[in-house]
């Protein structure tokens, strides 16, 4: 466990006896270890940086982090989520990268009354049958950026698709996602294992991918299965056949790494989302520029969410007249999203998810020589997630 305590005075005025147990405690749930600790690092690095731009406090209380290592289990992650509840008492539990950790994790959390938010972990069942009115959605439903790369497809044309996605709920949710919106013959689909020991050669399913006839690939490998994927399909010379296109995969954690190690081909590869370093915002520009600064790279799209979590508890607490405690009223100022993402205003669906505006997106050079992610045009938005219905919350 990792514990911060960050106010927007000195350090010695945040631990002065009158401030002790006047907090507003959060905690946070993310990887730490294991090869995907490189996600959430850049959660950590983006929700303490955002901190510091709220100026450490929540309704003149300092903010403060209490931060747990699920290690990507989902057993770990609800221990994790039970000892935040129980032993460390805070008034808000958020993070989770992984659907089946957060589905895990689920239950002990919303059954104690408090609030939960997803910074990132969207899965289908939450947003649809088992939501519920103190759960709430930062980054989204798992399904809405697939269906947006979907549409990217149709409008580039694409008429033979072959899919590959690890076998747990967000692998699911992430090929359904595409096939609601792809208008083209899905010709193949692979889900690999995964898990603590999953597969990281899929040498066998580029093979049925090119021998298929697609031509194009949609895939979702997050966290270490993506630059071996990457690399892969680049070794098997498939850009030239097959053209890539990715959620989660080819992205700003794994662009540096794939950059040094010169896998080229990922170049001009498309992707989708609501979120991209350059949207052209006043709060994404400083997020960005802030981010790089403060740690020598770009945040990835699991920072931008991340980073969103602390204006998003600020305002709802402080304009629901701030009380942290006072569930219902913080959870009818979350669901009003009155702040200022990075992603812009949006609005949530009568399941708390994001109603979004979805961009095409394409790795690109910038003029610093660095691979990033460039937004194109809208070309999902105002789209409510395909669950909502299931969800018997009012709107």
């Amino acid at each position: 466990m990792k514990r911060t305590l960050i106010a927007a005075s000195l350090a010695a005025l945040a631990a002065s006896p009158a401030f002790a147990g006047d907090t507003v405690k959060i905690g946070l749930v993310t990887t730490l270890t294991t090869p995907s600790a490189v996600i959430g690092q850049d959660v950590v690095d983006a929700v303490n940086l955002a901190v510091e731009h709220v100026g450490g406090t929540i309704a003149g209380k300092p903010i403060e982090l209490v931060i747990e290592d699920d290690g990507t289990k989902p057993e770990l992650g609800k221990q994790k989520a039970e000892k935040l509840l129980n032993q460390d008492e805070v008034d808000i539990i958020a993070g989770f990268n992984w659907s089946n950790v957060l589905l895990a994790a689920r239950r002990p959390i919303l059954d104690s009354g408090k609030i939960f938010i997803s910074t990132n972990a969207g899965p289908s069942d939450i947003a649809g049958k088992l939501c519920n009115e103190n759960f709430f959605s930062v980054r989204g439903q798992n399904d809405m950026v697939p269906m947006a790369l979907g549409e990217v497809m149709n409008k580039d044309g694409v008429k033979k698709l072959y899919a590959m996605a690890p076998n747990y709920a967000a692998g699911k949710d992430m090929v359904a996602g595409v096939e609601r919106t792809f208008a083209g013959e899905m010709v193949g689909r692979d889900f690999t294992k995964w898990g603590e020991d999953p597969q990281l050669d899929f040498s066998a399913e580029l093979a049925k991918a090119r021998a298929s006839g697609a031509d194009a690939i949609f895939v979702f490998y997050p966290g270490r299965a993506a630059a071996a994927f990457t690399r892969q399909y680049d070794q098997a010379g498939l850009s030239g056949e097959v053209k890539l296109y990715s959620v989660y995969t080819v992205d700003q954690l794994s662009l540096p790494r794939l950059q040094e190690a010169g896998v080229n081909s990922v170049i001009g590869t498309e992707a989708a989302d609501y979120w991209s370093p350059d949207l052209d915002n006043p709060t994404n520009k400083r997020f960005v520029a802030d981010f790089e600064k403060k740690y020598g790279r770009l945040p990835s799209n699991y920072a931008a969410a991340a980073y969103d979590l602390i204006p998003y508890i600020k305002a709802a607490v402080e304009q629901s007249g701030g009380d942290v405690a006072d569930t219902a009223k913080v959870r009818t100022m979350l669901k009003a999203a009155n702040y200022d993402s990075v992603r812009g205003r949006y609005s949530l669906g009568a399941n708390n998810f994001p109603i979004d505006r979805y961009y095409a997106q394409q790795v690109v050079v910038d003029a610093a020589g660095r691979w990033t992610l460039k937004a194109g045009e809208v070309v999902l938005e105002n789209t409510p997630d395909p669950y909502v219905g299931d969800c018997k919350l009012s709107g």
